[in-house]
């Protein structure tokens, strides 16, 4: 008789600050400053690193989540992964961020694709894409302020 495994999933989120306690982003600039103090200054310039910010409602940070690290110009970001953590802390809101090793602010084409992919799959899971990021040790892009979102 064969064995049929079975694999049990367990997911917990816990929040471990108060909602007094937590830090709000509303602009660009919040969340740049935000990401940059949480990101590897010392891989900044040498290899790709995509995370986002998960808001609630009040624009509250719920977390940060490192979503993927790659190489010297690329990285790739799993819609499933991003998905299944926003619907798991229940986040209202998304900010992506990543940085780009070369220096340059200027978004690529696949930059822009994968954004405008997850904005229509945010969508669909009444979760706004708020703004996506690209980073360098000394200043950022903005989707969201430059109109690409």
């Amino acid at each position: 008789m064969k064995n049929n495994i079975v694999a049990e999933i367990s997911v917990s989120y816990s929040y471990a600050a108060e909602p007094s306690e937590r830090t709000k982003v509303r602009t660009s600039m919040e969340a740049y400053k935000l990401f940059k103090a949480h990101w590897n200054m010392d891989l900044i310039e040498l290899q790709e690193h995509c995370s986002m910010l998960l808001l609630n409602p009040a624009a509250d940070v719920l977390g940060i989540y490192n979503l993927s690290k790659g190489g010297t110009n690329n990285t790739i970001v799993d819609a499933r992964l991003v998905f299944g953590i926003a619907l798991k802390t229940n986040a209202a809101a998304l900010i992506f961020c990543h940085n780009h090793p070369s220096g340059r602010l200027r978004p690529s084409l696949k930059d822009i694709e994968l954004t405008k992919k997850f904005k229509k799959a945010a969508e669909l899971l009444d979760i706004q894409l708020t703004d996506h990021l690209i980073i360098t040790k000394e200043a950022y892009y903005s989707f969201a302020d430059n109109g690409n979102l």
